[in-house]
């Protein structure tokens, strides 16, 4: 593993951007590019559980750590791909503390979770190193989640306090949208959530991360604390390449 985990802890900022198009190969231009982190999208992604085997693989002699959005909480969706290698986990839509402890609870073997066990699968070098991999999942699995609802933002200090969430990650889309601001990120509600949100997860002693629209944001975002911070995806830099290279042959750009 890359050491996501303790980077974010010892007050690094860390740069990601999204996998949305299930392809290994992108994943693997992307893992190449620079990026402390990818993150593999199941949730609103083309890819499906079955792709995200092949972008492990692109992504293992890359810098960058990879992890996976979880489409679902269940339990099985989220030791599945851990299983499959990935180093974290984001879920969506977390809005108590008890759904929090939830999911970390599934992402840890007992005694520290309920993560189902089994040898034979790549996260444990194919049962070579199971007792290593078990041993150190705690200190090297990243556990975030999404805070994207009122609801969240009542209960934003027990979802921080739950062991083992270690960022609670803004969805500004679903967030603007849920408080009927969609897409005003200049707007005093979406302000005032972010301050909570950050000043909860100092107070716990966890990181706060957030996806951004425009790179040239990310300086105003990490003088507010935030320190794990996305922009972009696979998907994106394609259709935008593409919209700029037909741009210029037709004299546009």
């Amino acid at each position: 593993m890359k050491n996501l985990k303790q980077r974010i802890k010892q007050g690094e900022t860390v740069f990601g951007c999204w996998l949305n198009l299930g392809s290994p190969l992108t994943a693997e231009m992307v893992g190449k590019a620079g990026f402390d982190w990818v993150l593999i999208d199941l949730e609103h992604g083309a890819g499906e559980e079955k792709d995200v085997l092949f972008q492990l693989q692109a992504l293992e002699h890359t810098s960058a750590a990879a992890l996976i959005r979880v489409e679902s909480a269940e339990r099985q969706r989220i030791h599945r791909v851990l299983d499959l290698g990935a180093e974290g986990i984001m879920c969506p839509h977390v809005s108590t503390g008890e759904k929090a402890a939830g999911i970390v609870s599934a992402m840890f073997y007992p005694p520290h979770g309920s993560r189902g066990v089994a040898k034979m699968v790549r996260a444990s070098g194919f049962g070579k190193n199971f007792d290593e991999y078990a041993g150190t999942a705690k200190d090297k699995l990243v556990g975030i989640v999404q805070i994207e609802t009122p609801e969240s933002l009542q209960h934003l200090d027990e979802i921080a306090a739950v062991d083992g969430v270690d960022v609670l990650f803004v969805g500004p889309a679903d967030l603007t949208m849920s408080l009927g601001i969609f897409g005003r990120f200049d707007h005093p509600l979406f302000k005032d959530a972010l301050k909570a949100i950050v000043a909860a997860a100092e107070k716990a002693g966890k990181a706060t991360g957030i996806l951004l629209f425009n790179p040239d944001d990310h300086k105003v975002y990490a003088d507010m604390g935030i320190r794990v911070i996305a922009c972009g995806a696979d998907g994106t830099f394609v259709a935008e390449g593409a919209r700029n290279m037909i741009g210029r042959l037709r004299g546009k750009v």
